[in-house]
């Protein structure tokens, strides 16, 4: 059975616009939570299994998510599994029956922050997401703080210092030296960068490296970060010379 102790009134934080999504199946336990955490302060929404989590999830974000792992339809680990590529993603709080050692290692590696096992007390699961949501805002302030080392062109974004590219808030997957040329380029942006500085710049003075082998990387970022990679927008040609990405 699953115990939630009551509410006290000395426990009010101001939490105003931060929103949590409870996925629980558990509609009485569901409840209470809801109703503790708006008193809290918080903005709740609340779904009663992973499918119709991740249907809230198109229609709200979340900062943290309190899931369940025993729900019909889609359970909490297939549910961590679907949302693994979220461009955003919020932090995640296990709440769960199942407090095997196996259940707490298999939640945390595909993603969650937390474990918290049923029964469990009202008071140490609000401090677990207190401390997840200062978690989370010392990330965006750190983030925010590395916004010069975020650079965006058409519809692709980069960021430096996670060395991360999203197509239209999609994460693609770049080659390391993909990656490296296509920095090169935008820091001489509305410049040409010859085939050798490439080379120099990327793969070192000593590196024997073909110049057809910077055309190959080119061919593979055309086709990951362009509408047409026959037409770029991007990443333009010079002939005879190397590569220009325009201002």
């Amino acid at each position: 059975m699953d115990v939630l102790f009551c509410w006290n009134s000395t426990w009010i934080i101001h939490n105003i616009m931060t929103e949590i999504l409870i996925i629980e199946d558990n509609k009485d336990l569901a409840l209470g939570l809801k109703n503790n955490f708006e008193i809290e302060g918080y903005q709740v929404t609340s779904a009663t299994d992973g499918l119709a989590g991740l249907a809230a999830l198109e229609v709200c974000t979340p900062a943290i998510i309190i899931l369940d792992l025993m729900m019909p339809n889609m359970d909490g680990f297939e549910f961590l599994k679907r949302i693994e590529k979220l461009t955003i993603k919020p932090m995640i709080l296990i709440l769960s029956a199942r407090d095997t050692e196996i259940d707490k290692v298999k939640g945390l590696r595909l993603g969650a922050d937390d474990f918290v096992t049923k029964p469990f007390g009202l008071m140490e699961l609000v401090a677990r997401v207190e401390a997840l949501v200062r978690r989370q805002k010392k990330i965006g302030d750190e983030d925010s703080s590395s916004r010069a080392d975020v650079f965006s062109m058409e519809d692709v974004t980069v960021c430096l210092r996670s060395r991360r590219v999203l197509k239209r808030g999609e994460e693609v997957e770049l080659a390391p030296k993909e990656f490296d040329l296509l920095v090169k380029l935008f820091e001489s942006r509305g410049e040409v960068v010859s085939r050798l500085t490439l080379m120099q710049k990327v793969w070192g003075h000593s590196a024997a490296v073909e110049s057809r082998t910077i055309d190959t990387h080119i061919g593979e970022l055309r086709k990951k970060l362009e509408a047409d990679s026959a037409n770029p927008k991007i990443i333009k040609t010079v002939r005879k010379i190397g590569y220009r990405i325009d201002n």
